[in-house]
């Protein structure tokens, strides 16, 4: 089975910027595209931003603007650049290998807290 391993997550003071990564250990079969969600406690895990094969993005709201997701086809891994961070923007942020017919596969987490 491919594993995702994410990484870059810390503490960072409001405005600062962080990049995460997600590193897929192998190619990942019927993959259709790869996202990053994250989840505050005591809430749900949520929509940050997706990418597809083709190179569409989507972001939610909160982010648009301050964050950007790519993807190394090449090196199997996709970053989360996120810029103007807010505490607000404090969670566990999940990779997601997003695929068509068949189970998904997420990364562990990596924390990111925004705190001065």
């Amino acid at each position: 089975q491919v594993q995702l391993v994410e990484s870059g997550g810390g503490l960072v003071q409001p405005g600062g910027s962080l990049r995460l990564s997600c590193i897929a250990s192998g190619s990942i079969p019927r993959i259709s595209a790869m996202g990053w969600y994250r989840q505050a406690p005591g809430k749900e895990r949520d929509l940050v931003a997706t990418i597809t094969l083709g190179g569409s993005t989507n972001y939610a709201d909160s982010v648009k603007g301050r964050f950007t997701i790519s993807a190394d086809n090449a090196k199997n891994t996709v970053y989360l650049q996120m810029r103007s961070l807010k505490p607000a923007d404090t969670a566990v942020y999940y990779c997601r290998a997003i695929r068509n017919g068949a189970r998904d596969y997420w990364g562990q987490g990596t924390q990111v807290t925004v705190s001065s």
